[in-house]
């Protein structure tokens, strides 16, 4: 999506046929003029992201990846509808140009959206910036998932975009099943999150539009300028409560990053980066809020989220079917990150 992500040749196993989808384009893209060259974005995306280029303009492909899928999963259609829904909001996504469902064009279902020149930056650190260009990019994170949040999903054709009400009860009874199905050993910490969640849930909210994935790796950041030019990476996005989009990205202060050094240990003064007090006051301020009740909740809830998640990724390496070997690597994650999550507990 920027121009500085790595491009590869279509790697094998991701081929499709372009003189179809330059067909499809015809039809279904204004101003493409043919001619149409392809590259693949380098990343482990679970769904495959492709450059195109026609001589006179740049696009991005986003298509499911090739193989069996399970239902739930790989929704490009649902990435689609989001962004085409926010097109008409203060939120940066980019112009959705077409969504293609009959899979005997190019295999699978995709969509093609604007290309956008940014900086994918995805150590939290932002070991290339100024302490002051970290702090606006940080502010500026906080600004953009308030103003995610404050967009009243009926006025934008989502009313019918997630299930109503219980959102935390139904994600943390999701992914306890999940954790369950990929244990591979005794995690105690897991066992008493699955136990005190349940009955530590807070009161429904109003839904909003929850991201599921908020993160400074899934924005993309202005070419020369402090703030983001555009949310990426849609895949998880439903109606629910968006404190769970703000205590996901606050995890970070608490623990690792996926697999960059985080923000925990971190000299945050020294670093421009705002705390984590400040930056959830910027989302408060800018989401109207007066406080939050019961923050810790939020954190606990995501890094058991999180646990759960990484130890899927863990047991599809045993099983020999995950994406990357890298995916061995993930050994003690679940266990790390539930052991932190109980430590806040504790605090509580």
């Amino acid at each position: 999506m920027s121009s500085d992500v790595e491009l590869t040749d279509i790697r094998s196993g991701h081929e499709f046929d372009k003189a179809a989808l330059s067909a499809f384009m015809n039809d279904n893209v204004r101003g493409f003029t043919g001619n149409l060259d392809v590259r693949q974005f380098e990343g482990g995306q679970s769904n495959p992201t492709f450059l195109l280029d026609d001589g006179e303009r740049k696009y991005v492909l986003r298509k499911q990846p090739p193989g069996e899928l399970l239902p739930s999963a790989h929704q490009v259609d649902r990435e689609y509808r989001v962004m085409h829904a926010l097109a008409s909001t203060d939120v940066p996504v980019p112009t959705m140009y077409a969504l293609c469902e009959d899979t005997s064009v190019i295999g699978t279902k995709f969509y093609i959206m604007e290309w956008i020149d940014g900086r994918l930056l995805t150590e939290p650190r932002l070991p290339s910036l100024s302490p002051s260009e970290r702090k606006a990019i940080y502010l500026d994170l906080a600004r953009v998932l308030a103003t995610l949040h404050n967009v009243n999903p009926t006025e934008v054709g989502l009313k019918e975009f997630g299930r109503p009400g219980n959102y935390f009860g139904r994600q943390v009874n999701r992914w306890s099943k999940q954790y369950v199905a990929s244990k591979t050993e005794q995690i105690d910490a897991m066992d008493e999150l699955m136990a005190w969640l349940p009955e530590n849930l807070p009161a429904d909210s109003e839904p909003v539009i929850v991201h599921g994935d908020y993160r400074l790796g899934n924005t993309l950041i202005h070419p020369t300028e402090p703030r983001i030019v555009a949310v990426l990476d849609w895949e998880l996005s439903t109606l629910g409560d968006g404190l769970a989009d703000l205590g996901y990205i606050a995890q970070d202060y608490h623990g690792d990053s996926y697999d960059e050094v985080g923000l925990a240990g971190a000299d945050l003064d020294e670093l421009g980066i705002p705390s984590e007090e400040a930056f959830v006051e910027e989302y408060c301020l800018h989401a109207g809020l007066n406080g939050i009740d019961n923050w810790k909740f939020y954190l606990i809830y995501n890094m058991f989220r999180s646990a759960a998640i990484i130890q899927g990724v863990y047991k599809r390496g045993l099983d020999g079917n995950a994406s990357s070997a890298k995916a061995l690597e993930y050994k003690e994650a679940a266990r790390l990150r539930s052991e932190r999550a109980i430590e806040l507990l504790r605090s509580l």
